[in-house]
């Protein structure tokens, strides 16, 4: 019988990255937006998808709204679970790169172990670390939803920021705190870092 060199021989027989950047004129990327709930980095995710697809570019938006109501929702927010959460979220990411889409994840990713995972599954060529620096104290005064004020009455446990640890990226490929920068600064200095990245020398 013959011998296989993996136990996925489909792979030899699928289309490979390049063919479906060529198709699309774009590469793959992974733009991953850490920092604490309230910081900005859906809001900032959501303006750079549609300046980006303004531009032409496929972009995807992978954020709590639609991970953890799907293919997460069986995970809480224990350490031992918000590990797994990122890990499925590379997984999935890793797919949407290597199809050549431009991939914006938004999550608090709080530990630097948790990021450096997602960097060495999507690969570190194609990841791009955002730090959205807003002060807590600027999180919390926005927080609509009340949920720091229910974590500093321990109502809520395992929260970022109160009862629950942060590890400042130490060297992240950009800062924006969202309490000095507007949208519209934070996307275009995104873009500055994005598009020579994601262009297909011709």
């Amino acid at each position: 019988m013959e011998e296989t060199n993996h136990i996925y021989p489909i792979f030899d027989r699928m289309l490979g990255r390049s063919d479906k950047e060529t198709l699309l004129g774009q590469r793959g990327l992974m733009v991953w937006f850490t920092g604490l709930s309230g910081s900005g980095k859906s809001t900032i995710a959501i303006a750079l998808e549609r300046e980006l697809h303004r531009r032409g570019l496929l972009c995807r938006i992978l954020d709590g709204d639609n991970i953890r109501g799907g293919i997460n929702n069986n995970l809480g927010f224990s350490p031992e679970d918000r590990v797994e959460n990122i890990r499925r979220i590379a997984e999935v990411g890793k797919l949407f790169v290597d199809t050549g889409i431009i991939t914006l994840a938004a999550f608090i990713s709080p530990s630097d172990e948790s990021r450096r995972m997602a960097a060495s599954i999507i690969g570190k060529d194609d990841f791009l670390e955002i730090y959205v620096s807003t002060p807590l104290e600027e999180c919390e005064r926005r927080d609509v939803k009340g949920l720091y004020a229910k974590a500093r009455k321990g109502e809520i446990r395992n929260f970022t920021g109160i009862s629950a640890p942060f590890e400042v990226p130490a060297c992240p490929d950009l800062a924006l705190d969202t309490s000095r920068l507007s949208v519209e600064r934070s996307v275009a200095l995104l873009l500055d870092l994005i598009i020579p990245k994601v262009t297909i020398k011709k």
